[in-house]
């Protein structure tokens, strides 16, 4: 088991199918009186959130808990770092308190992997710039294959704002290493060049010693990919990361990459549709389609508290 989880690149095959069966074990604590365990009854687990945050805070607290660990909260705001402390010295602090995991999150991408370089405990990765958010993969990995039964073999289609999504990186690296097919929709201004390239050949070659064909492709024509895909995860336009002008404007965008009641008709009848939340209603995603039977948006939530209780769990009182 890895020590570090700073992006979903660090996880194998193996590794992340034990994270997902682990996900599924604590996932059953849900449904009994007394929902902790005393796993890691000792250990201090520290939330440091450069970022404002509500679900992933939450959902690493609550899982933290239920595994019986010490959790502390740390916010940017009302903390030393509003007088101009830095990340390092801040770290420096949390390893002097002795922090066993620092679930960070920030503005800057990479930060998770130079806090690494500075503590002993683990950092797990909750979100870096525009980078990656690994525990989301996870999430939204499980829940896929509680829906529908495997990951190996399905086609994915990850819409909207992929310039600016970490949680499109993250998916788009763990569902190919589980062996599915990702497509990435969206207008040409929101679709990096360098995502769809995430897992050539070449980069799989260096990663494992062998070769694998490409399981990423882009599109710009969301009607045309929907017939094909078993599942479409609807990202939310972050328009408080555009300094400039992407699309002519929100009714132009939702006319062409909104998922509505008539585009899911065009789905399977198995798809499902995800969201990483928050929402647009009524602009990437239609109210219709987040509250119909098909969307796992709810459960997505749910299912993040168990992959996160799984993550906390291998890392830091399971199997290493």
């Amino acid at each position: 088991m890895i020590k570090h989880l700073r992006s979903a690149a660090d996880l194998d095959a193996d590794t992340a199918t034990l994270i997902l069966d682990t996900a599924a074990e604590m996932a059953a604590l849900a449904g009994r009186e007394v929902k902790k365990l005393p796993t890691l009854r000792g250990r201090t687990v520290v939330n440091l959130f450069y970022e404002d945050s509500t679900r992933t805070r939450i959902s690493f607290e609550a899982a933290a808990k239920r595994l019986s660990a010490d959790v502390i909260n740390f916010s940017a705001k009302g903390s030393s770092v509003s007088k101009g402390e830095s990340l390092k010295d801040t770290a420096l602090t949390l390893q002097a308190m002795g922090a066993d995991a620092v679930v960070i999150r920030h503005p800057a991408s990479g930060a998770p992997h130079r806090l690494a370089s500075w503590v002993d405990g683990s950092v797990i990765n909750a979100g870096d710039g525009t980078h990656e958010h690994p525990t989301q993969a996870l999430l939204d990995a499980y829940t896929m294959r509680s829906r529908l039964g495997k990951i190996d073999g399905l086609n994915v289609a990850i819409v909207g704002d992929v310039l600016h999504s970490r949680v499109a990186r993250s998916n788009v690296l763990l569902l190919s290493t589980l062996g599915a097919k990702v497509t990435l929709v969206g207008p040409p201004t929101l679709i990096p060049v360098d995502i769809a390239a995430a897992l050539s050949p070449q980069t799989e070659l260096a990663r494992s010693g062998k070769p694998k064909e490409t399981r990423t492709g882009v599109s710009y024509d969301l009607d045309s990919v929907l017939p094909d895909m078993d599942v479409v995860m609807m990202l939310r336009v972050q328009t408080e990361r555009m300094q400039d002008s992407y699309f002519p404007s929100a009714r132009e965008y939702s006319r062409r990459y909104g998922l509505d009641a008539p585009r899911m008709r065009k789905l399977p009848e198995h798809a499902i549709v995800m969201h990483p939340g928050p929402m647009n209603r009524g602009m990437e995603i239609a109210p219709e389609v987040a509250d119909s039977s098909r969307s796992t948006i709810v459960e997505q939530v749910a299912n993040g508290v168990s992959a996160r209780m799984a993550v906390l769990y291998l890392l830091l009182g399971g199997k290493a």
